[in-house]
């Protein structure tokens, strides 16, 4: 579910001069309590030697339990047991037409120097010290999370933040600018560079998918205009210039550059105009409508990827509540649409269509104790993920990453030590297996 489709906003990151900133039934416990394992009892295991989806994705990571993760603070990433934590790359792109080779000179975007004598640089290659390559941010990032065992996470969120374009239907009109899609193209490649040989689960372009989809009369991705071919000859000479060609590409550049990571497109429940997240019709086709978003995604290269991601709300209920005047609230008893199961129900559909697990990304932190206020909303997917855990293994999900979806949400740090509570709480119970009879 969105703010608006046409005004969402992801969190930019900012770095200090030579400094580094990484930034069913209910649970019978109330989100201030000290939480119990959950009703659902996250030990469940598959039956008869049955295989499922989940399993074999987890196996490739080295776990046998759901993923639990967030984006948040080194302190936090230290404070529980987490398997995953996220970043998001969402910024400018350096000015030339491949990635600079020192930040402290000769490194513009935007036209502003990439150097620490400068007044900040766009491009997120250069937020770090100036002396050290470029790209130390996310090299950084993913050191700190394996200190930590972590799984990096990185969110790739870059074609709207740089395109200089309002968001939706006009961002994609610089798809077709060779200019730009030749430095948006190198600046992929760059940070794949930066992932290497790591383990890594990369993400790509959430909501740019959903909007390919949702603005072309036909929904189709040949639909809209992309110069892959001229913008990256190298990566992308062989495929259509269009929005099939572009995910094609973006896919095989991890093949090639990242070759132990692990790659997901963005599937959105509002993709095909209708936003199955927030239907209130119990008639309503949900799995047809999972089906025509999985569609799409399956022609932009979905069947060439790991796993896909899924997502609840970018923003608190409470935040929509007080600040739009809109309920967005998900009914935990799972009697009044729109519910979680109705959720858990189209996300099963997408797996099942794209024969890949999905994982759940970008949940709201907030709970029912905070004061409805900034940086303190209520909302109720920490409580009841982390204490339904088998529903969401039921429906094919691998895990539940948390995190704002701007810097006016409930985060990890300010959420009053609930999410800590129900992350310790569900480790302590054991974790969820990816199958369940």
């Amino acid at each position: 579910m969105r703010t608006s489709r046409l005004t969402r906003r992801k969190c930019w990151s900012f770095l200090a001069v030579g400094l580094l900133a990484l930034a069913g039934c209910s649970d019978s416990s109330g989100p201030g309590d000290e939480p119990g394992p959950g009703t659902d009892g996250p030990g469940v295991v598959p039956g008869g030697g049955s295989e499922c989806l989940g399993a074999k994705f987890l196996a490739s990571l080295g776990k046998d339990r759901l993923l639990v993760g967030a984006q948040m603070e080194d302190d936090t990433a230290k404070s529980a047991p987490f398997d995953v934590r996220y970043l998001y790359i969402a910024a400018g792109l350096f000015d030339s037409k491949d990635a600079c080779n020192s930040c402290a000179s000769g490194c513009t975007s935007g036209g502003a120097s990439c150097s620490n004598s400068g007044a900040g640089c766009g491009w997120w290659g250069c937020w770090q010290y100036d002396q050290e390559p470029p790209g130390a941010y996310v090299r950084d990032f993913i050191q700190a999370a394996k200190s930590q065992g972590q799984i990096p996470f990185i969110t790739y969120y870059e074609e709207f933040q740089a395109s200089g374009y309002s968001e939706g239907q006009q961002q994609l009109a610089a798809l077709n600018d060779v200019n730009f899609l030749t430095r948006y193209l190198a600046d992929w490649r760059f940070l794949l560079k930066q992932v290497g040989q790591e383990k890594a689960l990369v993400q790509i372009e959430p909501d740019l998918w959903a909007y390919l989809q949702f603005f072309p009369a036909d929904g189709k991705p040949q639909s809209t205009a992309v110069a892959v071919k001229a913008a990256n000859p190298t990566d992308c000479g062989t495929q259509e210039n269009n929005a099939a060609g572009l995910g094609k590409c973006m896919i095989a550049m991890v093949r090639k550059y990242a070759p132990n990571a692990k790659v997901g497109l963005h599937a959105s429940a509002w993709a095909t105009k209708t936003d199955v997240s927030a239907n209130t019709d119990p008639s309503f086709d949900v799995a047809a409508e999972a089906n025509k978003v999985a569609d799409f995604l399956l022609q932009v290269g979905a069947a060439d990827t790991d796993f896909v991601t899924v997502e609840a709300s970018d923003r608190d209920a409470g935040w929509y509540e007080k600040t739009q005047g809109k309920a967005t609230w998900w009914d935990p008893e799972n009697q009044k649409l729109p519910h979680f199961r109705q959720a858990f129900s189209w996300a099963k559909a997408i797996s099942a269509r794209l024969n890949k697990p999905h994982l759940w990304w970008q949940l709201p932190l907030g709970n029912m104790n905070l004061a409805n206020s900034n940086q303190k909303w209520r909302d109720n997917r920490v409580d009841y993920y982390l204490t339904h855990p088998a529903e969401v293994a039921a429906a094919g999900g691998v895990g539940f990453l948390f995190g704002a979806g701007n810097n006016e949400q409930t985060t990890p740090e300010t959420d009053g030590g609930n999410f800590l509570k129900r992350v310790k709480a569900y480790k302590d119970a054991g974790g969820q297996a990816a199958c369940v009879p």
